[in-house]
């Protein structure tokens, strides 16, 4: 089988599809592949599909195909400019389940303007690889618990990238800062740093919310990062956690770029 991208038009015919291995299919045009499409359950046990077509009718084939092999509900994630893609997803049979934000934010004190951004009296801050691991997976528990009673948008929330345990919701401890109590954790930031830093989480129990908590934390981080020689730092938030764009959006960051998570 010849797997070179095919980058010209279609041959005439409808394009043969093709299962390669369990979830994998390609798309094939007088034996070229023009088109690939994928199926995976991320970690928080959703299946999320993707496929890749140079062509509408690669890609629509590799759905008509593919989505009737997999149980639903259905998941993807496509970048809202892309508009040609999005259409693709509709006609499929998706509709949009939520928007997200992405944001570029600065890391230097003086312009975020959290120099002077100190945790509440008797809160100290924890830096990342110093946290202890019980306690951190009681307050990431005991937050999680909280949001799902209240709002219930933890479940909306991008899905982790690494794998993990099942019910473990801590993938690496030593990317977390915390705002530690003398008993007790109260807060923390998730910054993970692959080609640029990315914010993935900043969170507070909901009974010590605002003092300014969520604030020192993200202090702690963006400082730690402008030492390091990071200029700004990446994050997502979703369209409808108000709460969260305020702040984010309070420290200069900008929106740059959102993307819609799909659902069929």
């Amino acid at each position: 089988m010849n797997a070179k991208p095919f980058t010209s038009g279609l041959s005439g015919n409808a394009p043969s599809i093709t299962r390669v291995a369990d979830r994998h299919w390609h798309a094939l045009d007088d034996d070229l592949v023009v088109g690939r499409g994928y199926a995976e359950h991320r970690p928080d046990g959703r299946l999320f599909v993707s496929i890749d077509a140079w062509h509408d009718a690669a890609f629509d084939r590799l759905a008509e195909s593919m989505l009737p092999e997999l149980p639903a509900p259905l998941y993807t994630v496509v970048d809202e400019a892309d508009t040609e893609l999005t259409a693709r997803w509709r006609r499929a049979g998706f509709t949009v389940r939520r928007r997200e934000w992405e944001y570029v934010a600065p890391t230097d004190p003086q312009v975020t303007g959290l120099d002077k951004a100190l945790p509440p009296p008797g809160v100290t801050i924890v830096p990342a690889g110093q946290a202890d691991e019980g306690l951190l997976r009681a307050v990431d528990r005991a937050i999680r618990d909280e949001v799902e009673a209240t709002t219930g948008w933890w479940q909306s929330m991008p899905a982790e990238v690494l794998p993990h345990p099942e019910g473990d919701t801590i993938v690496d401890p030593s990317k977390y800062a915390v705002a530690a109590a003398p008993d007790r954790y109260l807060g923390l930031i998730r910054v993970v740093t692959v080609i640029r830093p990315r914010i993935g989480l900043v969170a507070v129990r909901s009974g010590e919310q605002r003092r300014g908590i969520a604030r020192a934390l993200l202090a702690h981080a963006l400082g730690t990062l402008h030492h390091s020689g990071f200029d700004s730092a990446w994050a997502e938030v979703q369209e409808s956690n108000q709460a969260a764009s305020a702040l984010i959006e309070s420290i200069g960051a900008r929106s740059v770029s959102s993307n819609l998570e799909l659902v069929r």
